[in-house]
């Protein structure tokens, strides 16, 4: 069975920082593209991130280039989203989903085969 749980979501002040964690399982974790995706109320999922786990090249959206980073650790079929500077329209519910192809560009949510239950970031005071 595919499983991708993510964690590590919560409340924050603008300014802070967070990082957000998801474990998969049931899958070949090396052979697929893992991604980041976030959904605001009332509006469209949005890739955030990706990494291509089999050599760690990395996309990210222009909405959060140089505030966020996108890691994986092979040994525990994990990745990670580090976010930093966050702004209140960075609340959403944060997404981990995997890919076996993405195409280009690589952060469609159509292409993803796999996703999780989400994990909420909201960020105010």
């Amino acid at each position: 069975e595919v499983q991708l749980v993510e964690s590590g979501g919560g409340l924050v002040q603008p300014g802070g920082s967070l990082r957000l964690s998801c474990v998969a399982s049931g899958f070949t974790f090396s052979s697929y593209a893992m991604a980041w995706f976030r959904q605001a109320p009332g509006k469209e999922r949005e890739g955030v991130a990706v990494i291509y786990t089999a050599n760690g090249s990395k996309y990210y959206a222009d909405s959060v280039k140089g505030r966020f980073t996108i890691s994986q650790d092979n040994a525990k079929n994990t990745i990670y989203l580090q976010m930093s500077s966050l702004k209140p329209e960075d609340t959403a519910m944060y997404y981990c989903a995997a890919a076996g192809l993405t195409g280009w560009p690589p952060l469609r949510p159509g292409r993803y085969d796999y996703w999780g239950q989400g994990t909420q970031v909201t960020v105010g005071s």
